[in-house]
């Protein structure tokens, strides 16, 4: 053994990380996780490891923060509870295809079946729920094991990863010469497939003898930085581009081909009705799940489907798909773009002309309402004044309730890109403060918000303390209703107004805002609102915006459905 240079486990886990360009780290700590952080401690590694208030919200950083970097998120926590609390915000990421790597340290090996504190199996909870899962027992195979999961997270399809880390390994011994990385994977999409090019050429005869075509992008364009080449594909076809929630930011949503948003949550008559006429649908990046396609109405079932995905089980999976073309979506595009280039007599689809009229008859309905001043405030009034107030720049992260639909439908963001970021897969309340803290740590140049129900702010609230303490300049908005209101609207529209246990006491969200160090503001009058919202935007530090709003069910919400 002479000669050998050996770290601990812990030591390793560390070089490890820095080996992969990790630079930031959200988690908590525990028992299992000393050897670990007393390696973080010692160790001059470059790592900024952020201690959160629970490890729901470290994910969701880590989320947060992979969406708007292209660069997979770390978060970490202990054993027990730790691996269940952090669980929530793995399934959210692998369901989305974001890149998360989630180390929960564990009991030693050798304590397993002893009933020591906090045992669980790890790799069996986690088995089902995340893209690659593994428990390190081993010391020596610690280094291979995090390119591993490395690998998993940044090629094919990307998703979030876990590995469990015992006590006993954290203090094994590494061979240093075994501690190396793949720069290929410190960033994602990794090893990008391409397209079969007679699938390209399928597709493009097909769009060559269509009447009228629609694009549909789901969150694979953004994924994959495709904007450019599907704005290629789309100038040459004039074909309208529209995009389900995750996929806003395919497009600029004022480009002239821009349709906005599609489907039961965000969708409005104008855009699906050109959805149901076109002849041919594109799905790029794209699951054509339940809310897309207002539960597989829409398109209908005699359109001819064109279908771009990185997996394989997505295509064909709703929809008889005429051409499936399984690839990157940048890559697919590109190779469409230039294919399509080589044609002659292209036919030109009417994008512009279609776009623009959804969004005049969108905004002839969204302007009164944006306009008034009743109250409860309604929330267009919010939409309205944030669109005046925010930068291009800004990055928005929203929770799935009030604010989602709103978001969707009304605000036009002006630049392609990560600007929009909300959890579809799963829905899970208290999503958007950790991740918007994420997005401002990796993003630290631009304006984050946090856009929550009042629902969703007593699942977060304690992660206020974590912005305070690092001086995080988000700014906070609260949809304060008083109800959970997406069930209260689904119990109003197919359960005959029977409300029961939805409503709950109006919480001073401010005044709880206040009491950890954040700058905030109540609005109850429509006239206060653009002036608070400003001041908000515009502070130096982390503040919040109370807003008293109306109830989901109340108002003229952009969704079709609430309960199918």
């Amino acid at each position: 053994m002479t000669g050998t240079n050996y770290l601990t486990g812990a030591e390793a886990m560390v070089r490890m990380l820095e080996a992969h360009g990790v630079k930031h780290m959200f988690g908590l700590c525990g028992d299992t996780t000393l050897p670990f952080y007393d390696a973080l401690a010692r160790m001059d590694h470059g790592i900024q490891h952020i201690l959160t208030r629970d490890e729901r919200h470290a994910a969701y950083m880590a989320d947060g923060y992979a969406r708007v970097t292209g660069k997979p998120g770390v978060c970490e926590g202990p054993s027990g509870g730790g691996a269940t609390y952090i669980l929530p915000g793995v399934v959210e990421a692998s369901e989305s295809s974001v890149p998360i790597l989630a180390i929960t340290t564990d009991v030693a090996t050798t304590s397993r079946g002893k009933y020591p504190l906090t045992e669980l199996d790890q790799a069996a909870l986690f088995k089902p729920l995340a893209k690659w899962n593994a428990s390190l027992d081993d010391a020596s195979r610690l280094p291979a094991m995090v390119r591993a999961a490395f690998r998993a997270m940044t090629t094919g399809t990307p998703g979030a990863t876990h590995l469990a880390l015992p006590f006993d390994t954290q203090k094994g011994p590494v061979d240093e010469a075994e501690v190396w990385a793949d720069a290929r994977h410190r960033s994602y999409p990794a090893e990008r497939a391409g397209p079969d090019l007679d699938a390209i050429e399928a597709a493009a005869d097909i769009l060559a003898k269509a009447k009228s075509a629609v694009i549909v992008c789901g969150g694979g364009p953004v994924l994959s930085g495709a904007e450019e080449a599907l704005h290629r594909v789309a100038t040459l076809l004039d074909i309208p581009v529209a995009t389900t929630v995750s996929g806003q930011g395919s497009i600029a949503e004022t480009d002239p081909l821009a349709l906005g948003v599609v489907g039961s949550n965000g969708g409005v008559p104008a855009t699906r009705a050109v959805v149901d006429q076109a002849d041919v649908v594109i799905f790029v990046g794209c699951r054509a799940g339940s809310v897309t396609t207002e539960r597989w109405r829409s398109p209908g079932r005699d359109a001819t489907i064109i279908h771009v995905d990185s997996d394989p089980m997505v295509i064909g999976a709703n929809y008889q798909t005429e051409v499936a073309i399984c690839a990157d979506a940048r890559l697919a595009l590109e190779a469409l773009a230039r294919s399509l280039e080589k044609r002659r007599g292209l036919p030109g689809f009417g994008g512009a002309v279609q776009a623009r009229a959804a969004w005049e008859a969108k905004l002839a309905a969204f302007a009164p309402l944006a306009a008034s001043r009743d109250t409860p405030i309604r929330p267009e009034a919010v939409m309205a004044a944030l669109a005046d107030i925010l930068d291009d720049d800004a990055i928005v992260v929203a929770d799935p309730g009030t604010p989602c639909p709103y978001f969707s439908a009304h605000y036009r963001w002006r630049k392609p890109g990560r600007h929009f970021i909300t959890n579809r897969a799963h829905g899970a309340l208290g999503y958007s403060l950790g991740a918007a803290m994420g997005a401002h740590v990796g993003r630290p140049s631009v304006k984050t918000l946090s856009v929550m129900g009042d629902g969703s702010f007593g699942f977060t609230c304690g992660e206020f303390e974590t912005m305070v303490r690092h001086k995080m300049p988000i700014t906070s908005i609260v949809f304060s209703n008083s109800v959970f209101g997406w069930i209260k609207a689904g119990q109003d529209a197919g359960f005959g107004q029977r409300y029961y246990n939805v409503d709950f006491n109006r919480t001073d969200h401010a005044a709880v805002a206040s009491a950890f160090g954040v700058k905030s503001w109540t609005v109850k009058d429509p006239d206060d609102l653009r002036k608070a919202l400003k001041q908000a935007v515009e502070h130096d530090g982390p503040t919040l915006v109370d807003i008293h709003s109306q109830q989901l069910h109340e108002a003229a919400a952009p969704v079709s459905e609430w309960v199918a």
